[in-house]
């Protein structure tokens, strides 16, 4: 990039963004007010410099005695516009220079006119909309200025009144006219260069703040819709979570209360079991349900067991599913497996991904109770901490199968499976759910583990209680088979007998 092209980025010509103020209307107004006020401290100071004689008419005796104040004013009246019109303002201000400095060249010196020339030039640079016209008209503004002194000092005239003054002896070290023709170009250099650079300046600062502006802007708006698509998941999970703990609860309570209407005369022992399960059932869905009503109610500086108990939804975790597979006392025999590598991986697994392991299993229980003939189901939990190709950081997956067909006349509405895969989609998971070649369902998710493995800072979050009394053969790094039961007492299970040894025999892999 060449020094020209540097400049011209510098100067903002192929700058699609224009310096505006951000109140247009008060702006304006205030130049208003700021362009009379110089006008008249101009007329002040133009009075004050006729009565201390600066401004001799010389050849012109028969000039008007206001007619300095009224060149001075008008050059100062364009700076009421130097932000609405920038370009034609230091115009205008410059050729009125030139109208009274060949009408009286003393006038032009008055302070405030000096004010109004650098308020011009700076303002034409700073506001300016068309940066290409606000550099031909930059130009055109040097080069007339820069002629003007070059005539001065080439007079001949004023050389040698200059001269004389001094008598013809040269106080510094160069001669006297060269060095005043040196300080006057240092002088304007500095004059004009200050006026073009404090306004390029302020152009850019004003560039600057209108981008971090726009940046604050999107970044507040993509804030906004990721809060609009955060409430958006909460509000699918808590469907997700109401769905399953009412599906689960309502499912195992009408179980029991069809067992118990049917042997209510004949086997009061067994009712009375039936309804203490209803009991135990209808309350934990309570709490859970209560839990997530109390997400839904809590506002900020609002403590979590201020809205609901803390414990409410403690099992759904990965501890809990083994409780899932033990509750089989509505007909359903159910065996657990726990298969880990490396061994107490499954204790360190995230609690996020327990709670959708968790769900996934209650869900997969749920719909073989109630649109299935099975009798028998087994529940695999896998955890891998040593990770593959395709999840690198580990992983963790549940199992359901069952043993039956199904059942007429219950297909349900879909909305368990569909809750199922976007809970796998929300921590980006794979899921396998259909018919099994031989006999019966499976469902089967599988969810990554976060960096770190499940051996990182998250074993500490689940705790130890509430593991069954089985984890500890599986933290040894064997299969661990739960108990099975029904109706309260342990049976054996023809799934397990069925799947056990496929499982064992995989040991870790999926």
């Amino acid at each position: 990039m060449n020094t020209l092209a540097r400049l011209a980025r510098w100067f903002g010509v192929d700058a699609d963004w224009e310096h505006v103020p951000e109140d247009p209307r008060r702006a304006y107004r205030n130049d208003l007010v700021v362009g009379a006020c110089i006008v008249v401290l101009t007329v002040a100071a133009t009075e004050l410099g006729r009565s201390a004689g600066m401004f001799a008419m010389g050849d012109k005796p028969d000039t008007p005695e206001w007619l300095p104040h009224l060149l001075a004013g008008v050059t100062a009246v364009p700076l009421a516009w130097r932000r609405r019109f920038p370009i034609a303002t230091m115009l205008a201000v410059y050729a009125l220079f030139l109208g009274t400095g060949l009408f009286n060249g003393a006038v032009t010196q008055v302070a405030t006119l000096q004010v109004t020339y650098f308020m011009a030039l700076y303002s034409g640079v700073a506001w300016a909309r068309d940066r290409r016209g606000m550099l031909i008209a930059v130009g055109v503004v040097l080069l007339t200025m820069f002629g003007w002194i070059a005539v001065q000092l080439s007079d001949a005239a004023v050389r040698d009144e200059f001269l004389a003054e001094l008598g013809g002896e040269s106080p510094g070290l160069m001669p006297p006219w060269v060095a005043l023709t040196l300080y006057q170009l240092l002088v304007n250099v500095a004059y004009f260069g200050g006026a073009i650079v404090l306004g390029q300046l302020s152009w850019h600062g004003a560039a600057r703040r209108r981008q971090v502006a726009e940046q604050t802007a999107t970044i507040e708006r993509q804030a906004q819709e990721l809060r609009d698509h955060a409430v958006l998941e909460e509000r699918l999970r808590i469907a997700r979570e109401l769905h399953d703990v009412v599906a689960h609860h309502v499912s195992v309570i009408g179980v029991q209360a069809a067992a118990a209407r049917r042997v209510l005369t004949k086997n009061p022992a067994k009712a009375t079991e039936a309804l203490s399960v209803i009991e135990r059932s209808s309350r934990e869905g309570v709490e859970q349900m209560r839990g997530l009503v109390g997400t839904l109610r809590q506002v900020d500086g609002t403590r979590p067991g201020d809205t609901a108990p803390v414990d409410s939804a403690s099992t759904a975790n990965l501890a809990g599913i083994a409780g899932l597979a033990e509750d089989a006392t509505d007909g359903l025999t159910c065996s657990y497996w726990l298969v880990e590598e490396p061994p107490g991986a499954s204790a360190s697994v995230p609690g996020p991904i327990g709670a959708a392991l968790y769900r996934t299993t209650q869900e997969a229980l749920n719909n073989v109770r109630k649109h299935s003939t099975a009798r028998g189901a087994s529940v695999t939990l896998r955890v891998d901490g040593r990770g593959d190709s395709a999840m690198a950081h580990g992983w963790a997956e549940v199992e359901v199968l069952d043993d039956g067909h199904p059942l007429p006349g219950t297909s349900g509405s879909g909305l368990g499976l569909v809750g199922i895969r976007e809970r796998a989609a929300a921590h980006d998971g794979k899921v396998e759910a259909g018919p099994r070649a031989t006999v019966g369902f499976r469902v089967r998710v599988r969810l990554p583990l976060p960096d770190g493995g499940p051996l990182g800072e998250h074993s500490e979050d689940l705790g130890r209680a509430g593991q069954p009394e089985h984890a500890d053969a599986g933290r040894s790094g064997a299969v661990s088979a739960g108990r099975t039961r029904r109706a309260g007492r342990a049976v054996p299970s023809a799934v397990q007998a069925e799947e056990g040894p496929t499982v064992e025999a995989e040991g870790g892999r999926p």
